[in-house]
């Protein structure tokens, strides 16, 4: 096992798929589907390998492989595996061939979108396993390539206007980060995240950039945050995701809310986390009331939306504030017991991996009603969808009340952890943060009621429920709901030990 490049190979097999596909365009329709499924299901397929031989109660790296590659500047080909990497490769290993699944059938020039879709997943996937600096910059900036396509080509009427907008915004973010790890590397001399977090935990890294200048530890620091908040993203820096996931086609919307939007939150945990644990304290009072803005009005403006995959889109600012709400509110508050902490940093993987689910089936719904309609997809356009089409109401129902947090479904958990932890920590940011939870509740159930209830009007009259592959495109995510919430420590028991002693290492208040 050691002696194989494992990491390495879950990276670049959906490359190598992007890559075949990309020289046979004129391959059929069917066959350009299954090499696609193919070359997706290969990062679930290598995912449970490495869960298979995962220790989690190591909190150290596994299956690293660190080779020198340009020695000028010390960079290296470094990949690692923790329970957090781990939680979010099989995330991407379920959520890419199930978006392909579904959706290639119905796609314009087939082989060109699913190459694409695969150099996104592998792109995705360097991202959440690089740990120098220099090749996840790349892998990070390559992500934005697939999207942008995938956005553009495959769009609704504003696509070209929002895969600008989602390309500007996200570059403009990812230049301060470059600013200002080239201010580290001039520090330190070197991009490695590993030595970097060992500098910052013994107070050297604060000290190299302070003799840089007095304010540049808070300047770097400032520099990732912007790239960060940009990308999950933090309010006030959202306004980029409703018009791109609104416009993108089905599968790129499943995968941007799915995967991609965790690259953020998965930053602020690699990044920003362990080495700026100082300068992330001071801002965190500051950061955590953003982080309850995108709670409470995330949810807000979902529950004023007409068009529903704007809806979903804002409800996914919603659930990812969560997750900056948990973040922020330990940081604020250091090391305060390590209970709270604990759960709360518990409880924001879970949410990554639960609203992942969640979300990318909702936008397979949304999909589904938006193909049937003629392309219309406003609230209004439907109703007594449940009669004609009772399979889809159950299905997109469950996957409904999983996002909104039922207990029972796998949507519950990671919001009862970050509540239990923020509780602990800062009382009054956790009160007010459940007015989200109430519009969320209204929003999501006004949903259901208006679409799959009452008579059947518009788009609801003879509504055609969903085919063979459509169930089994949603079957998956369905299943794992239910099983993840009722089992939760399944996926509990990958990262409780990681953010046990996250929790220990925090800075004394």
């Amino acid at each position: 096992m050691n002696s194989l490049p494992l990491l390495s190979l879950i990276v670049f097999t959906p490359w190598l798929g992007a890559l075949l596909l990309a020289l046979m365009p004129r391959l059929g329709a069917g066959a350009t589907r299954a090499i696609a499924l193919f070359f997706s299901l290969s990062t679930l397929a290598l995912g449970t390998t490495a869960l298979a031989g995962f220790d989690p109660h190591q909190t150290a790296l596994q299956f690293v492989e660190k080779h020198a590659w340009i020695g000028a500047l010390n960079v290296n080909y470094f990949l690692g595996l923790d329970g957090l990497s781990l939680v979010l490769v099989l995330l991407t290993g379920l959520i890419a061939p199930v978006a392909l699944f579904g959706t290639t059938r119905a796609a314009r020039q087939p082989a060109l979108y699913a190459a694409l879709y695969l150099f996104l997943q592998g792109s995705a996937l360097g991202v959440f396993l690089a740990l120098d600096f220099f090749p996840w910059f790349i892998f990070w900036e390559l992500s934005l390539v697939p999207a942008f396509f995938l956005i553009k080509l495959w769009g609704g009427p504003g696509a070209t206007r929002a895969a600008y907008q989602f390309v500007i915004y996200t570059i403009g973010g990812s230049a301060f980060m470059l600013l200002a790890f080239a201010a580290l590397y001039a520090a330190t001399g070197t991009f490695d995240f590993v030595q970097l977090a060992a500098l910052a935990r013994e107070g050297v890294l604060a000290g190299k950039l302070a003799a840089l200048g007095g304010i540049w530890p808070q300047v770097v620091f400032l520099g990732v945050l912007l790239a960060l908040a940009v990308k999950v993203p933090l309010f006030p820096f959202h306004t980029w995701l409703p018009s791109a996931y609104a416009e993108a086609p089905t599968g790129a919307s499943m995968f941007l809310t799915g995967v991609l939007s965790k690259m953020g939150v998965y930053g602020f945990l690699r990044l920003l986390w362990p080495l700026f644990p100082a300068q992330l304290h001071a801002a965190a009072p500051c950061l955590l009331w953003l982080a309850v803005a995108g709670v409470v009005l995330g949810a807000y403006a979902a529950l004023r939306q007409t068009d529903l995959k704007r809806l979903v889109a804002y409800s996914s600012v919603n659930h990812l504030s969560y997750c900056l709400l948990a973040l922020f509110a330990v940081a604020a508050a250091g090391r305060a017991g390590t209970e709270a902490p604990a759960a709360a940093l518990s409880g924001a993987i879970l949410q990554m991996f639960n609203h992942g689910l969640s979300a990318a089936a909702l936008f397979f719904c949304v999909g589904a009603l938006e193909s049937r309609a003629g392309g219309r997809r406003g609230i209004a356009d439907f109703g007594g969808v449940r009669t004609a089409a009772p399979v889809f109401a159950g299905l997109c129902g469950i996957a409904m009340f999983s996002s909104l947090g039922l207990p029972g479904l796998n949507g519950f958990v990671g919001e009862f952890l970050i509540f239990r932890g923020v509780f602990g920590l800062t009382p009054v940011a956790a009160a007010v943060s459940t007015l989200g939870l109430l519009a969320t509740a209204i929003f999501l159930l006004t949903f259901w009621q208006r679409v799959f209830h009452g008579p059947s009007t518009g788009a609801g009259v003879k509504f055609r429920d969903l085919d063979a592959e459509e169930i089994m495109t949603l079957v998956p995510l369905i299943v794992l709901m239910f099983v993840l919430g009722l089992v939760p420590q399944l996926l509990a028991g990958l990262v409780n030990p990681l953010v046990t002693a996250w929790a220990a290492q925090l800075p004394l208040p």
